[in-house]
């Protein structure tokens, strides 16, 4: 029965042939490394030549004095990111829903989706010109209300608010596309009969609009979960400098400065494989919850 179901299968299979070897040349053979994390790693040694040191890098990581800011820095955007991430890509999904004039609608969906298409080292370049202190055409314009010049990526105070509207301003187009999808799923009678029963556009927006659309809220919700621990590093490593280290430093970031910069691969490797650990603990939870909640299932 299985011989007869695979030969009958087999040019699917052939089809899908290379993007499994793809996967297990770049995500699954170079899980080998993670040994690097257990040894004082040396390149002329290799992999299989170093020295064994058990848990002596992690020990190392955690009693740096920045290790528990860094962690910090790293869950406090993520957290923000994930909450904004949510509520501006569905607040502008229903206003675009309430526009009629298709025209008008479509030109806006476009306009919010570009930004996605461009690299962080592109917006970076944009960034760093618009948020200038000096020339910035966003302290000009504060400057036209009396608010002295800030430096939004200079600051620790401002910059990790920097990143996180930056990175809404970047892929909350991107979401809203979902969510749109979902609207359009709503069945349109209900609005009929809310109309006749004299219902407002706001009723109809908290009584029909919402809760057609909780299931995939809670199904996007619960997802992201898995990036709590992924601040994002393109979007730092291209917006950040040592006099925000304090504030915007985060694992991604701290991983390359250590490991790469700094040549200990093995600490590097140590903090990535941490890392790795409980993003997929997060990853197990939130697919659990999204499986009990939005009843989303892959298998």
């Amino acid at each position: 029965m299985l011989a007869k179901k695979f030969r009958r299968q087999w040019p699917l299979h052939l089809m899908i042939l290379p993007g499994v070897i793809l996967v297990l040349i770049y995500s699954y053979w170079p899980m080998v490394g993670i040994a690097m994390a257990f040894q004082k790693f040396t390149p002329f040694k290799g992999l299989f030549g170093s020295k064994w040191i058990g848990l002596d890098n992690f020990h190392y990581v955690f009693a740096l004095p920045e290790t528990g800011q860094i962690i910090w820095n790293t869950i406090f955007i993520s957290i923000m990111k994930i909450g904004a991430g949510l509520i501006a890509p569905i607040t502008i999904s229903l206003l675009l829903n309430e526009l009629r004039n298709e025209l008008i609608k479509r030109g806006v969906q476009t306009l919010i989706y570009l930004p996605h298409f461009l690299s962080w080292v592109i917006l970076g370049g944009i960034l760093i010109d618009i948020l200038s202190p000096t020339n910035g055409i966003v302290n000009q314009v504060l400057g036209w209300f009396g608010v002295e010049p800030i430096f939004f990526l200079g600051s620790n105070k401002w910059f990790p608010y920097t990143l996180v509207m930056s990175d809404i301003w970047k892929e909350f187009g991107f979401s809203t596309i979902v969510y749109l999808a979902a609207l359009s799923s709503i069945n349109p009678s209900l609005y009929e009969a809310a109309t006749v029963d004299g219902a407002s556009r706001w009723k109809q927006t908290i009584h029909i609009t919402l809760p057609g659309m909780m299931p995939i809220v809670i199904l996007m919700a619960t997802l992201s979960l898995g990036n709590v621990l992924n601040a994002g590093f393109d979007q730092v490593f291209n917006l950040y400098s040592p006099q925000v280290y304090q504030s915007g430093d985060v694992l991604d970031t701290f991983i390359y400065r250590i490991g790469m910069q700094n040549a200990q691969y093995g600490v590097g490797t140590a903090v990535g494989f941490f890392k790795s650990i409980v993003s997929l603990v997060f990853i197990t939870t939130s697919y659990a919850l999204a499986s009990k909640f939005a009843n989303y299932r892959i298998f």
